[in-house]
């Protein structure tokens, strides 16, 4: 991600930027963030895992949608993408926008060398004020290796996965996702 400029922007100039613009931003509390082109192994792994999940989710109340709809963090004024999302029944719009929800209960973000610090800390920081947000899952695309967090009473219990036979199991969505078809197509 890079900055576009110093310069502060409304809310409301960030949309009519975002509708015009052939690059997709993020908006960070009057910042505008123009993001990167992605890699090969990015678009590859976020395929397979929307297309999974579209698969295994088919005829329950949950609904997958990929990085084409931005999130909004209410607390932190933020607008952002992540790889993946998955909604439990009616997806929440932010008032009457179309592009913008609220209320995911998965998230994904497939890591990238220049986001995966942001990722991991100040992101999911702001992805844990959605009340309805209770999994996390990163993954790398340069080895195969899945971190999933998962809401508890307590806190956030952490798990990794780093070996192709291995599944990770959803609890928000009742499913398993398998290493080997998250990671279809991709060498190491």
């Amino acid at each position: 991600m890079i900055a576009t400029s110093e310069r502060r922007y409304s809310i409301e100039e960030y949309r009519a930027i975002a509708e015009t613009s052939t690059e997709k931003c993020e908006y960070h509390d009057g910042k505008i963030i123009t993001m990167t082109g992605g890699t090969i192994k990015h678009s590859r792994i976020c395929r397979n895992i929307v297309t999974l999940l579209d698969v295994k989710l088919v005829n329950t109340q949950f609904e997958p949608i990929n990085s084409d709809l931005r999130l909004w963090i209410p607390e932190y004024r933020r607008g952002v993408y992540p790889d993946a999302m998955v909604f439990d029944g009616v997806i929440q719009l932010n008032g009457d926008r179309q592009d913008e929800v609220l209320n995911p209960i998965l998230i994904v973000e497939v890591l990238s060398p220049s986001t995966e610090d942001h990722d991991r800390t100040d992101k999911f920081r702001m992805y844990r004020s959605i009340p309805s947000f209770c999994e996390y899952l990163l993954v790398r695309q340069n080895e195969p290796l899945v971190e999933l967090y998962s809401k508890q009473s307590q806190g956030w219990l952490f798990s990794d996965f780093d070996s192709l036979e291995s599944s990770i199991s959803l609890n928000s969505v009742n499913i398993d996702l398998a290493m080997s078809e998250i990671y279809r197509g991709i060498t190491f």
